[in-house]
């Protein structure tokens, strides 16, 4: 086994050895690892890589020196999403608006019926309040970056349908910037009816794909 080879093995020995860490605090109440700890599993284990591919005389120091670094940072992305995903949770109160936490972003579903009327892309009144509290964690919260991509269902013409999920995806991240988030942080994307997450032959499952998505990924 080269250095290398054996540098990096141990550095992985050691982030797996934070995997099956029994801390109750990097727990769920199910038992199932928290974010912050799947952070700092994923965190080390991008720094071991760094620290393999590094020009360190010292190839063993490296690999574990960028596991140690990369788990920190990932246990602090993690733990900041927690924190960001609970307040946004206590202060949008619509439940339609749905707040998923992958570890290593959130992602806000936006159901198409609550934020637009049927084939426009003027916000109805209701979603913009929540939009502005959206805005207000993304201030509070300034290190990361923001994606909004509009989606829309197959029925129509495909070229049509790309237009109206870019139009779509830029007026939420108008709302969001009216809410003091600086447009640099922002990218806005159309989808159109490429990326369905339920079949299009069911009224219910072309809801589903009728949507808008806020990726807020921490930097």
């Amino acid at each position: 086994m080269t250095l290398v080879k054996f540098s990096t093995a141990v550095a992985v020995s050691l982030v797996m050895g934070l995997g099956a860490c029994t801390d109750p605090a990097m727990l769920n109440r199910d038992g199932t690892p928290s974010k912050e700890r799947q952070g700092l599993i994923a965190g080390g284990i991008l720094g071991a890589g760094i620290g393999a591919l590094s020009n360190s005389s010292n190839k063993t120091a490296a690999v574990i020196g960028g596991a140690a670094v990369g788990a920190l940072a990932g246990g602090l992305i993690g733990s900041q999403l927690d924190k960001q995903e609970a307040e946004l949770r206590q202060s949008i109160a619509n439940d339609r608006i749905a707040i998923v936490n992958t570890g290593d972003r959130l992602i806000l579903l936006l159901p198409d019926d609550l934020t637009f009327a049927t084939d426009s892309s003027d916000l109805t009144p209701s979603i913009r309040a929540d939009l502005l509290k959206v805005a207000d964690s993304l201030v509070r919260y300034p290190n990361s970056t923001v994606q909004v991509i509009g989606h829309t269902d197959s029925d129509g013409d495909a070229a049509y349908n790309q237009g109206l999920s870019e139009r779509r995806a830029s007026v939420v991240a108008d709302q969001i910037q009216a809410g003091g988030v600086p447009y640099n942080r922002i990218r806005t994307i159309g989808r159109g009816e490429a990326e369905p997450v339920a079949s299009n032959l069911t009224e219910e499952g072309k809801a589903q794909n009728r949507r808008v998505e806020i990726v807020i990924i921490p930097q």
